[in-house]
């Protein structure tokens, strides 16, 4: 039985992973820590409200005392760290909470596990970064385990660093660490200020679906439970000191990808009469795309190659885009209570103001 923290478990891959976990391994027992800031949401574990082998933590990544506490008192044995600043925009317009979660927390969260392990026997603090550590790539080409690190936002330095500091401890202390980068994740419980949950609620309300620069900037997309099943396998048998890149083998432009959600809601809606009632729409909601000025240091390109973790852990992603991307309207579909609650507050004032601001007439 492991005592697993997971911290930022209230956010979007963090409760996926917790969910998961939960299903896979309920021996366990889990220790969720999230300071519920904007895009942390107990509502996305209420499922398991009546388990007594999930605990939640409220609680901040800086807060020294009271992770002393839980790995002393609890005898935390593993970490699982998602806790993070996550969007770029939000990097670009106010960095320093960036710096305080994303690095500081990371040392916080290390310092607390070397001082409380007093040896690193059966331990593993295993932290989930990104891809976009790797800067931007051109038209070929994938990023590897060995590809230098060269990020262009605050949020990608800050990941960066805090990617650094987990090498440091496992070099210099011998922490027993494993690293993941990801490439760009989508599915259930998604804040709805990143691009496809996004693009699905304001399609739906018949708004303005913005489109940064020419539309063909291209991720690598990977759809969230793929990656929970990945970092759950890395974290049972990944090497200690090593990296795995997790990506979905699934690349796409930003406009294929908002044409695609429009094109399947419309088809969606059109044979549903109660989905009509609810978002009635004359036409092709294609025709609400607008074009908005790019974002400063827009990376052009990502894609991940993933054959490390395939060949040496056996993970393969089991949804390709095409069918990941219907789970997860149907789910925002089926969950209008869940987005609704986060959309009445401070999130659409802001986000209709920075689009707004970026229209190109």
């Amino acid at each position: 039985m492991r005592k697993m923290l997971v911290t930022g478990g209230a956010g979007f891959i963090g409760s996926n992973f917790v969910l998961l976990t939960r299903r896979l391994h309920p021996e366990d027992k889990v220790f969720v820590l999230d300071k519920l800031t904007y895009a942390g949401n107990l509502e996305n574990l209420k499922s398991l409200s009546d388990d007594k082998n999930c605990i939640f933590v409220k609680g901040d990544l800086n807060d020294f005392d009271l992770l002393d506490s839980l790995f002393e008192k609890e005898g935390i044995d593993t970490v699982v760290n998602f806790a993070a600043e996550s969007h770029v925009d939000r990097s670009i317009l106010g960095p320093k909470a960036f710096i305080e979660t994303n690095v500081n927390g990371t040392f916080t969260l290390l310092e607390a596990a070397r001082r409380n392990w007093k040896d690193f026997q059966n331990k593993k603090f295993l932290h989930v970064s990104t891809d976009e550590v790797y800067g931007s790539l051109g038209d070929t080409g994938f990023f590897t385990e060995e590809t230098a690190y060269a990020p262009n936002s605050p949020y990608a330095a800050s990941k960066a660093s805090s990617d650094h500091l987990v090498r440091a401890y496992h070099h210099t202390y011998g922490l027993s660490v494993v690293t993941t980068n990801c490439s760009n994740n989508y599915g259930p419980y998604q804040f709805p200020e990143k691009l496809i949950p996004l693009m699905i609620l304001n399609a739906l309300k018949g708004k303005h679906l913005p489109v940064y620069g020419d539309g063909l900037n291209v991720r690598d997309w990977l759809f969230v439970e793929d990656h929970c099943k990945a970092i759950d396998i890395v974290l049972e048998n990944g090497k200690l000191g090593e990296t795995y890149n997790i990506g979905g083998n699934n690349e796409w432009k930003n406009i294929d990808i908002v044409n695609l959600i429009c094109e399947i809601l419309d088809e969606k809606i059109k044979s549903d009469k109660t989905l009509a009632e609810q978002y009635p729409f004359e036409g092709s909601r294609k025709k609400l795309i607008h074009f908005v000025k790019d974002r400063p240091g827009h990376d052009r390109r990502y894609a991940i190659d993933s054959g490390k973790v395939q060949r040496e852990l056996g993970w393969r992603p089991e949804d390709k885009f095409e069918t990941g991307i219907r789970k997860t309207i149907d789910w925002y579909i089926n969950n209008r209570p869940w987005w609704e609650r986060i959309i009445s507050g401070q999130y659409m004032d802001y986000y209709e103001m920075q689009y707004k601001e970026r229209l190109v007439k």
